[in-house]
C-alpha cells in the first residue's frame, strides 16, 4: 500500500453486497474520542495508541483514546462545569441527555485508556494525580463497566470539566462496515500534574508524537490509520499550542463525514466527502490489505 490507510480485505465484497441490497447496514453506535495534546518547546504533541493486532476493529491501527457511549451516563445529573448541557446539545446536534452521555464518554475514555481525568473537586480545579491504588481500582471498575462514569464522579465528589474539551469533528463509520460508530472527536490539553499511562486493554503501545511526524509516518506507510485519524492529524498541524487548537474548536464544522460507495460495472469507487485523499477505486479482482 502506498500509505498507511486502513483498508480491510472484506470491504469490496461488503460494498458490492450493500449495492446489491443483500447487506443491511448496522445501526452506528454513538462514541467519542479525544485528541489529548500537550505543549513542548517547539510544537504540541498528541497522545496516540496502537490498537492490538488481535482487535476485530482496526487492529494494528494508531488511534486516540475513545469508545462507545454508556447509556447509564445520561440518567444522572452529575456535577458539571463549563458550557451548559443545552449548549453542548446544540453544538453536538443532539438532545441534552445525549449530550451529557457523549461528553461523559469523551472524559471517561480518556481516563480509562490514558489515566487522565478531566474533572476536579471544584468547577475551577482539576485532579492533580490519578495514580495510586484507590484511583486504579476505580478506573478498573469504570473500564469493566462495573461502575458507570457518572457514579464514579458522584462517589469521588468530582465536577466534570466540560470546558476542558472542544468538539472538533464527527465521523460515521461507512454503511458497509460490520462494526459502526457515530463518533464525535474532541480536543483537550493534558492537565498540569497528570501523566498518561498505557492502561488500555486494547493497545499494545502508546506514544506522544507531533501530528506532523505521525502524518509523515502514515504517508510513508509506516503507521496504519483510519481516515478520520489521519485527517485530524493533518488539521492539528496548523496549531502551535494546545490552547490554540482548543480555541479553534468552537468554530469547527461538525457535519458528519460518511463514506460513500458507488458501483460502476464491477468497479467500486469509495469516497469520503471533503477528503479526496482517501478515494479508492476497487476492481473486481482487487483485495484489500490490513
Amino acid at each position: 500500500m502506498a500509505n498507511g490507510q486502513w483498508y480491510p480485505a472484506e470491504w469490496p465484497d461488503r460494498i458490492r453486497a450493500l449495492a446489491a441490497g443483500t447487506l443491511t447496514p448496522v445501526v452506528p453506535r454513538r462514541a467519542a474520542t479525544v485528541m489529548l495534546l500537550k505543549d513542548t518547546a517547539s510544537t504540541p504533541v498528541v497522545h496516540m495508541l496502537r490498537r492490538r493486532a488481535s482487535m476485530a476493529f482496526a487492529g494494528g491501527a494508531y488511534a486516540y483514546p475513545g469508545g462507545g457511549v454508556d447509556p447509564r451516563d445520561d440518567d444522572l445529573q452529575i456535577r458539571w462545569a463549563g458550557p451548559t448541557r443545552a449548549w453542548w446539545a446544540s453544538r453536538l446536534g443532539v438532545d441534552e441527555t445525549d449530550a451529557q452521555a457523549i461528553v461523559c464518554a469523551a472524559v471517561r475514555e480518556t481516563y480509562e485508556e490514558a489515566g487522565v481525568l478531566l474533572a476536579g473537586p471544584t468547577p475551577d480545579t482539576v485532579v492533580g494525580d490519578t495514580r495510586g491504588d484507590g484511583w486504579e481500582a476505580d478506573r478498573e471498575a469504570v473500564a469493566a463497566r462495573d461502575l458507570s462514569f457518572a457514579e464514579f464522579l458522584e462517589r469521588r465528589g468530582l465536577v466534570l470539566r466540560s470546558d476542558l474539551l472542544g468538539a472538533w469533528t464527527r465521523w460515521i463509520t461507512p454503511e458497509f462496515e460490520s462494526r459502526r460508530y457515530d463518533t464525535w472527536f474532541f480536543v483537550a490539553a493534558l492537565p498540569e500534574g497528570q501523566r498518561t499511562r498505557n492502561v488500555s486493554t486494547e493497545a499494545d503501545r502508546t506514544v506522544w508524537i507531533r501530528p506532523r511526524d505521525a502524518a509523515e509516518g502514515y504517508d510513508k506507510g509506516e503507521l496504519t490509520m483510519m481516515p478520520p485519524t489521519i485527517a485530524t492529524l493533518r488539521q492539528l498541524t496548523a496549531y502551535d499550542t494546545a490552547a490554540g487548537a482548543l480555541a479553534a474548536a468552537p468554530g469547527r464544522d461538525l457535519t458528519p463525514v460518511l463514506a460513500q460507495a458507488r458501483l460502476e460495472g464491477d468497479e467500486v469507487t469509495l469516497t469520503w466527502p471533503g477528503h479526496a485523499e482517501f478515494t479508492k477505486r476497487i476492481a473486481a479482482a482487487d483485495r484489500g490489505t490490513q
